[in-house]
């Protein structure tokens, strides 16, 4: 099961790399991030890492990355995460990647969401999803949030992740 954890920062550098024999030279990139604490930690960027909204990232950048927490990571400096989702420049926008459960809570319990008519729900792909999110691997973009645990946020949008993980918690 895909338990999602994020690293945000700035990215330092971006470089192409080969990860065996069988790559191409430039499919795969590997972006170092500093924090705001100065520490650095590199992500694994493939063909197959979701960029929310598609939006290229460059050397600058403010960035988080979420990668799964249970993924096997090797032992070097700075830690390497293969990255699964990117969100590039999202200042003012906070993004959680979790399940979310029947109730839409994150399976941390931290987030309950509360769907308005004005809530974008899509799919990967950027084609429109018309079901209940329920019970589903979500992408969430919001803002403010009340002061409860868990915290309630109207979304501005959620992407349903269907092609990643179905396992219901």
């Amino acid at each position: 099961m895909t338990q999602y954890n994020s690293y945000s920062g700035i990215i330092l550098s971006i470089e192409d790399i080969l990860i065996d024999s069988r790559d191409t030279l430039g499919c795969n990139k590997l972006f170092t991030i500093q924090d705001s604490d100065n520490n650095i930690i590199t992500f694994h960027v493939t063909p197959s890492t979701y960029f929310i909204d598609n939006i290229t990232a460059k050397e600058g950048d403010l960035v988080t990355g979420f990668y799964d927490n249970n993924a096997p990571v090797p032992l070097i400096y700075p830690p390497r995460f293969r990255a699964l989702i990117m969100a590039v420049g999202l200042n003012d926008v906070n993004v959680k990647v979790d399940f979310f459960n029947r109730n839409l809570v994150s399976s941390d319990g931290l987030l309950r969401l509360n769907i308005s008519p004005n809530t974008q729900i899509t799919l990967e792909n950027g084609q429109s999803f018309y079901q209940n999110p329920s019970n589903r691997n979500l992408i969430v973009l919001y803002g403010p949030t009340t002061r409860s645990i868990p915290a309630i946020t109207t979304p501005y949008k959620i992407i349903v992740l269907c092609g990643r993980e179905r396992e219901k918690h």
